[in-house]
């Protein structure tokens, strides 16, 4: 009922998921980063504290697969979980388990992997490692061409209705965290869109935060 990937930028060290499902609200469950230690994604049939526990392993040092395999084992039921992970290194690794739902597949790539279930066919997440390869600009613009490139690909076997596209760098908050939530029909078309509308104001908000002094208008009634 999911696929996603995770990535890296070799240039900034930006990480950063995007992901879509057939499941309401997808982003608020699946989807777990942590600047300057690595980027998760817990699917399938969801265990949201696989994300926390991942990420706080590879702080103190374990691999990816090391961390992947203790959280796993410490909570029990993995072959119900579908889990990618990429390190600040661009390090990854993935875990399919045997009770995962429909047709379900996930590979490494340079600096990502993408993973998925309940899918039209394992070509879906071929084309996303291909796809986040070989797309330009930045990683929110490569994740989000990962996503076309399965939806081109076939996507999930039924409606996706949820997305959700996150995105870490050098502070401790995410530079970007957008979300739809539930839409009918073309959520990652509606996640592209909200990126579209958010990507010329992404440092206006930084700045707003890191010196208010230097803050830009915002352009809203009574603002001077």
């Amino acid at each position: 009922m999911t696929f996603s990937i995770v990535g890296r930028c070799p240039d900034t060290g930006m990480l950063g998921t995007a992901i879509s499902s057939s499941s309401i609200a997808v982003g608020a469950r699946c989807p777990w980063l942590r600047a300057g230690v690595g980027a998760v994604s817990t699917q399938n049939i969801t265990l949201p504290a696989l994300g926390p526990q991942i990420l706080a392993l590879l702080e103190a040092g374990s691999d990816p697969s090391t961390a992947l395999r203790q959280a796993l084992d410490s909570n029990g039921y993995g072959q119900y979980r579908q889990v990618t992970v990429i390190d600040s290194h661009g390090v990854s690794a993935y875990f399919t388990g045997s009770e995962a739902l429909g047709l379900n597949h996930a590979k490494a790539g340079e600096q990502c992997v993408a993973a998925g279930n309940l899918l039209a066919s394992t070509e879906v997440i071929e084309a996303m490692v291909a796809a986040f390869e070989g797309a330009d600009g930045g990683l929110p613009d490569r994740l989000l061409a990962a996503m076309h490139a399965a939806m081109a690909a076939g996507g999930e076997a039924g409606p996706v209705h949820s997305a959700a596209l996150s995105v870490v760098g050098d502070l401790v908050w995410p530079v970007v965290d957008l979300r739809v939530d539930w839409a009918d029909e073309d959520p990652i078309g509606e996640l592209d869109r909200l990126w579209r509308a958010y990507e010329p104001q992404l440092h206006d908000y930084i700045t707003r935060a890191l010196d208010p002094t230097k803050a830009p208008s915002y352009g809203v009634p009574g603002d001077e």
